[in-house]
C-alpha cells in the first residue's frame, strides 16, 4: 500500500467532533485499528473544542490522518490556548479529564508540539494484527 494523506478542517463546536469521527472511520475503515483511531480523535477535538481558542465563536479545528503500510498518524491542530495539553490524574467521580490518559493507552505513541498561538495534538497507531489480538 503506498502511504497518503489527508485532511479536513472542522468547525469549532460539538456537532463537528460526530463529522471528525466520521471522517475518520471512513478513511480507514479497513484498517484494524479504526475503533481506537475514531475513539482518539473524538477525545483529541473534544479537546480542541474545549481548551482551545477553537471552541470560541468562529473557531475551528484540523484532523490530520498520514498512514504506510505499519504506521497511522492522527494529529489534531487546534487555535491554541493559555495551557498545553497535558493528562490528568484519575478522578473517580468525575466523568471528563480522562482524554488524554486514553488516548496514551491506545496509542503507540502520542505528543504536543506547538504553542498558545496554535498546538497538534497527536498520536499514532501500529495497524499490525498483533496489537489488536492482544486486545
Amino acid at each position: 500500500m503506498s502511504p497518503w494523506r489527508m485532511s479536513r478542517t472542522f468547525p469549532g463546536s460539538p456537532v463537528a467532533i460526530t463529522e471528525a469521527r466520521r471522517f475518520v472511520t471512513a478513511l480507514l475503515s479497513t484498517w484494524p485499528v479504526t475503533e481506537d483511531a475514531e475513539l482518539i480523535v473524538s477525545e483529541l477535538a473534544t479537546n480542541a473544542i474545549r481548551h482551545s481558542a477553537s471552541g470560541r465563536f468562529g473557531g475551528c479545528f484540523t484532523v490530520a490522518v498520514h498512514a504506510t503500510h505499519s504506521r497511522i498518524w492522527l494529529g489534531i491542530l487546534d487555535q491554541g490556548g493559555q495551557r498545553a495539553p497535558h493528562p490528568l490524574p484519575p478522578q473517580a467521580d468525575e466523568e471528563g479529564g480522562r482524554g488524554l490518559a486514553l488516548v496514551a493507552a491506545l496509542a503507540t505513541s502520542w505528543g504536543v508540539t506547538g504553542d498558545e498561538q496554535g498546538r497538534i495534538v497527536w498520536a499514532t497507531l501500529n495497524p499490525a494484527p498483533e496489537k489488536t489480538a492482544a486486545r
